[in-house]
């Protein structure tokens, strides 16, 4: 079954690929091929459509090409022209201070300061910080205080740039990953807490 859906897949792109070629030849071409005795390079084609008076390319003294006199005008179909498509700015989806990333920022802030007050008071009692960026900035609470900030304004400054480029599931799937290790961090150092 699956042999048999690939090769009807290949005959119709095959079959798709030779109806959208565009066929340019002029009645000069036609009329040599003719002589040859040869219908083309294409055996598929039979010799009476070779062999037929084609149009002749449009160039700038012919601007389009005039129906044959037998043409059915229910097949004749008029193309102007259209303006380009312009594709709006992906930044401009939502703006960036929106509702929803102002609550994420609001939860990331929270929780960054929960956890700061939970491992500034486990390691006042003897714990240990489990987190090794983070141990680098435990030596004082100011130090302490900073490492939280800069993780904050991390995850917001990243969320910017996201959005600036246009990844908006992104922009927002940052705030969430750093909710969720925040948490996680809290939780933890609740349970383990000297």
């Amino acid at each position: 079954m699956t042999r048999t859906l690939s090769s009807l897949m290949i005959r119709v792109l095959l079959n798709v690929a030779l109806l959208s070629m565009p066929i340019w030849a002029s009645a000069q071409e036609n009329a040599s091929l003719a002589a040859r005795g040869t219908s083309g390079s294409d055996p598929a084609v039979p010799s009476e459509v070779a062999e037929a008076d084609l149009p002749s390319t449009p160039g700038p003294a012919d601007p389009a090409p005039t129906p044959a006199p037998d043409a059915n005008p229910a097949f004749l179909v008029s193309v102007e022209p259209q303006p380009p498509i312009t594709l709006e700015s992906k930044s401009s989806a939502h703006p960036f201070w929106d509702r929803q990333n102002c609550v994420l920022f609001s939860a990331v802030g929270g929780l960054a300061t929960a956890d700061f007050l939970m491992t500034r008071q486990n390691l006042a009692s003897g714990g240990r910080e489990m987190n090794p960026v983070t141990r680098l900035f435990s030596g004082s609470t100011p130090g302490l205080a900073a490492n939280f900030v800069l993780e904050t304004g991390a995850i917001v400054g990243t969320s910017y740039l996201l959005h600036k480029t246009g990844h908006h599931r992104l922009e927002r799937i940052v705030s969430f990953v750093n909710i969720g290790a925040s948490a996680t961090a809290v939780t933890y150092s609740y349970a383990h807490r000297h």
